[in-house]
């Protein structure tokens, strides 16, 4: 049952992760109202508390629950998904930290740079590819 409901945890939260990560695109525009600015910023944190999960419940897949770690640990495809994971992660850093910096903004209106937008809709494309490799992964495609 432990297994079934890390599972679940770790559905869930890509499920969040980007559902967010769409809204927050769709929200996003070059110039933010100061409510605006504030729904992004909360919006945000719902990212971030979901790729948490996602990455505390792969690693419990990882270590405590199912196959064992070796599967995942020799295959290079789970180490292909890992690290466009983190890519994303550290892709994330900058609009999280501009949403931050502006979240209680007094100004009318606060622009928003390009790369802003540049980077959520490259966070989005490498998020479509993450669930291919772990399908490759789970079939075993890697292992020797």
């Amino acid at each position: 049952m432990f297994e079934i409901v890390i599972r679940y945890f770790h559905f869930i939260g890509i499920f969040a992760l980007f559902s967010v990560l769409v809204v927050e695109h769709m929200l996003i525009k070059r110039r933010l109202t100061a409510e605006e600015m504030h729904r992004l910023a909360r919006l945000d944190a719902v990212y971030g508390i979901s790729a948490v999960v996602v990455l505390l419940a792969g690693l419990a897949m990882w270590f405590l629950v199912g196959k064992p770690a070796d599967f995942y640990t020799a295959n290079p495809v789970f180490h292909a998904k890992v690290t466009l994971f983190l890519i994303v992660a550290a892709l994330s850093v900058f609009p999280t930290v501009f949403f931050y910096r502006h979240r209680r903004t007094t100004r009318e209106t606060i622009p928003v740079p390009p790369a802003i937008v540049i980077l959520i809709r490259l966070e989005l494309l490498l998020l479509l590819v993450i669930p291919l490799l772990a399908v490759l992964m789970a079939r075993g495609v890697g292992l020797g």
